[in-house]
């Protein structure tokens, strides 16, 4: 990855803001979407987790660590003048505010299992198909209409004093600009939008007696393509470098991810391991199928995104490393010491429910096999193989969707820091992996979705994307996957399909 002095970038400068779950950044972009030495402002926090499956932030505090994280780039930038800015953030976090656009509920993060019962009985209700069809997604507690159903359900005090439904990316918005406007990028991943028809879904919105006045307005075309501009005072005082700039409205981090790791076309499939993780493919269309059990979700108008997600993926190799005790400066050469499965165990790696493919949001891990002698590589072993499963599955469904010379490119620091985990992931799935160089996808993703839209590039293809090494996979590896594969899949039939 090339990083370009401060001093030396070529003008227009891009400044990308990369809100996540556990931290926000915000990194200046050259003219060829590289990132500029010495301008990351980054800012960690952590969420509170609570005994029942709650997973929030209070809005405000969020808000106040995505400006202290600009103040840190643009102190850092010094007296320049920025053209755009890009904004990815995290997808399907929903917090309420009341009618003059204050936050009075905190905001429910993507995790937050609480609505797992509402989501299956807006199933059962509408029907999941019913559903699927009409908002690319399943009913599920990640998505807007659970958390709703939720909250009406256990606090209808609290639901009785929402206005609007937003992200924190509107919510801080409004803020900044004073006004609520939500983008495409945002909007088709609340599981209330209709990414055939680019809008809101009536129909979906009706069934849970949600009107459009309590959603943001979408933004229009011109807002996609000309950016949000004007600035409350404070904040053009604030931030001088940014007083001129074009805002573009935030969008999902899965779409900026796929797009900054360069899969933007229908030949290039993209696997996300941070937190969570995710494999998708990301092309410009009107229409789509929508294959069953995977999501599509949309990056603008243009850009479609399929694909699916999985609840649990760095956070598993965390997990076992902390609870487990290894030292980190042996795993890499004991997990490479272990033949493919021969630990014999099998492990639904669900400790935050799963999302694709079966969506069953109140899943949890299970560890099956264990003896005395098992020691406690083998099981972080098993919990990677695992995990490498759960994408074979979304891969199966999602390559009749691809081009049939597809390319697997892996970004995220949770596999990127293991070529151990890597080589399993391509043995797994039995095809190439290469790994992106791009160190940060998402806010690079961003950068370059600003700079397309405002003219500032000719097109996301226009400039390319650096990438290392490629992993072959091994044929026995892979025969032996596929039996593990299959024991696993039995093991998720008995206990959680038909539980």
């Amino acid at each position: 990855m090339t990083n370009t002095p401060l001093q030396q970038s070529a003008h227009p400068i891009t400044l990308a803001l990369d809100v996540g779950t556990s931290s926000v950044r915000a990194v200046l972009f050259d003219s060829q979407a590289h990132p500029i030495e010495g301008s990351e402002g980054r800012t960690h926090y952590q969420m509170t987790a609570t005994h029942d499956g709650g997973v929030e932030i209070e809005a405000d505090k969020l808000v106040g660590f995505i400006c202290q994280t600009l103040d840190q780039c643009l102190a850092k930038a010094g007296p320049i003048e920025i053209a755009a800015v890009g904004y990815s953030n995290f997808w399907h976090a929903m917090l309420g505010v009341d009618a003059e656009g204050r936050a009075v509920t905190p905001l429910y993060n993507w995790s937050d299992t609480r609505s797992a019962d509402d989501a299956k009985a807006l199933g059962e209700r509408l029907g999941r198909a019913w559903i699927h069809q009409r908002t690319g997604v399943v009913p599920h507690a990640s998505y807007y209409p659970a958390k709703i159903t939720w909250l009406r359900r256990t606090n209808p005090q609290l639901a009785a004093r929402v206005a609007r439904w937003v992200s924190i990316g509107e919510y801080f918005y409004h803020q900044v600009f004073g006004r609520f406007v939500c983008g495409v990028g945002m909007a088709a991943g609340t599981g209330l939008f209709d990414p055939n028809a680019n809008d809101w879904s009536d129909e979906m919105l009706a069934a849970i007696s949600v009107s459009r006045e309590q959603l943001s307005p979408l933004a229009p075309l011109a807002a996609e393509n000309e950016g949000l501009a004007g600035m409350r005072a404070e904040f053009a005082a604030r931030w001088p470098a940014l007083r001129n700039a074009r805002w573009l409205p935030a969008i999902g981090d899965g779409a900026t991810s796929n797009i900054g790791s360069g899969c933007s076309a229908k030949n290039r499939i993209a696997i996300n391991v941070g937190t969570s993780g995710a494999m998708r493919v990301c092309w410009p269309v009107e229409r789509v199928t929508i294959p069953s059990g995977l999501w599509c979700y949309r990056a603008n108008r243009r850009y479609a995104l399929i694909g699916g997600a999985l609840s649990n993926a760095g956070d598993v190799y965390a997990w076992c490393r902390e609870r487990l005790k290894l030292a980190d400066a042996e795993i890499e050469t004991q997990l490479a010491a272990q033949i493919p499965d021969e630990h014999g165990l099998t492990v639904l790696p669900f400790f935050s429910g799963e999302r694709s493919t079966g969506w069953h949001s109140d899943a949890r891990a299970t560890i099956s096999g264990l003896s005395l002698s098992t020691q406690p590589i083998e099981i972080l072993r098993a919990s990677l193989e695992a995990v490498c499963y759960r994408f074979a599955a979304i891969y199966e469904r999602l390559k009749t969707e691809v081009a049939s010379d597809a390319r697997i490119i892996a970004s995220g620091g949770g596999i990127l820091h293991s070529r151990v985990w890597t080589q399993m992931l391509s043995d797994v799935i039995g095809v190439p992996v290469a790994t992106s160089e791009v160190a940060e996808a998402s806010s690079r993703g961003a950068a370059l979705l600003a700079m397309e839209a405002f003219g500032l590039i000719e097109s996301l293809s226009a400039v390319p994307t650096p990438l290392g090494d490629t992993f072959m996979p091994e044929t026995e590896n892979h025969e032996r996957y596929l039996k593990a594969r299959a024991r696993q899949e039995r093991l998720y039939e008995t206990l959680i399909v038909n539980q």
